[in-house]
């Protein structure tokens, strides 16, 4: 897949093709179903299939200093599109011009005059444009002025009827329930980050850990879970099992959310090195312990318990660590 940040980037083989609108937060099984939708149209016309998303994310335009909510940092929204076929993602700068910009200017002036798209898939709810005009009727209405097709895809649900909205999957991690998020992701949800350096209190206690920044995410709840931590080796991610705590550490009185993650039956040093963490199972709320010795032996519990849930589940391998619906 290929990637670009102004219309003009775009080369004329990839011009003329399929184009997904959306923010993609999170990517959910909703996200995914439109954007399949568009390379299934394209391959079936011959033509490219595109997807658009926008940089910042517009919630963080207008409200910078709000609380973190973002399920996927640019990095892994585009690995998460990359693996659903498509040939390009232009990411759109979303500035004080582009807000200001008409709903019909951005078909017109985007999507037609630089992209010469010739259909447009969107989900049933998408709005766009200055004061948020743009919709799927909008869309429609336009279709026949600019010759482009439009494809809305409609409601998605889990059979419970629980609606495949990143707002959901925000609320059911906000809550500790990563894998009713699961449900709606079609895979785990994941941190991602480079290890830094620590106080190395998990090595003197037996349970070295790697400390991965936390910036730019959503708050999951505060706790410990049972995971799988991916590590880059070159082109390929290799995934263990593993158990963390996310949260301010009130044993040691600290203030900063960090990502602490002991990964089992592994001795590599991982300093420096990118790892991805997925949530698998919640364990427990995060607690102070009186002592070092109390605080030991809770990590070994906990280690226990997420070694038990995480072999009760059937994992598979490939990019993530989706999630078996069966």
């Amino acid at each position: 897949m290929r990637l670009f940040r102004t219309w003009s980037e775009v080369p004329a083989p990839l011009k003329g093709g399929v184009l997904a609108l959306g923010n993609f937060d999170g990517l959910h099984l909703g996200h995914q179903a439109v954007l399949g939708k568009a390379v299934e149209i394209a391959r079936a016309n011959g033509v490219s299939a595109g997807a658009m998303t926008f940089e910042p994310h517009p919630r963080l335009f207008f409200k910078p200093e709000q609380e973190a909510f973002l399920l996927s940092p640019f990095r892994i929204k585009a690995r998460l599109i990359a693996a659903l076929g498509l040939d390009y993602l232009y990411v759109q700068a979303f500035d004080r011009e582009f807000q200001q910009r008409t709903a019909e200017n951005f078909i017109s002036e985007i999507l037609v005059g630089g992209l010469g798209i010739s259909h447009i898939v969107v989900g049933y709810d998408y709005v766009f444009g200055f004061q948020r005009k743009g919709n799927v009727a909008l869309l429609n209405e336009l279709s026949a002025r600019y010759g482009f097709g439009v494809t809305a895809v409609g409601e998605l649900t889990l059979p419970g009827g629980v609606r495949y909205s990143s707002t959901n999957v925000r609320n059911l991690l906000k809550d500790g329930r990563p894998e009713d998020a699961a449900k709606l992701l079609g895979r785990y949800w994941e941190i991602e980050g480079r290890v830094e350096h620590g106080d190395q209190r998990g090595r003197t206690l037996g349970f070295p850990t790697a400390n991965v920044a936390y910036r730019d995410y959503l708050h999951p709840k505060k706790g410990v879970y049972a995971i799988r931590a991916g590590v880059d080796h070159g082109a390929d991610t290799i995934w263990h099992d593993g158990v963390a705590n996310f949260g301010n550490r009130p044993t040691f009185d600290k203030k900063d959310v960090l990502l602490e993650a002991h990964l089992f039956d592994f001795a590599e040093d991982l300093y420096a090195r990118h790892l991805r963490v997925a949530l698998v199972d919640y364990i427990r709320p995060e607690q102070k312990f009186e002592s070092l010795d109390a605080l030991k032996a809770q990590i070994a519990a906990d280690s226990q318990t997420a070694r038990r849930l995480l072999a009760a589940r059937r994992l598979s391998v490939g990019a993530a660590p989706y999630v078996a619906l069966s």
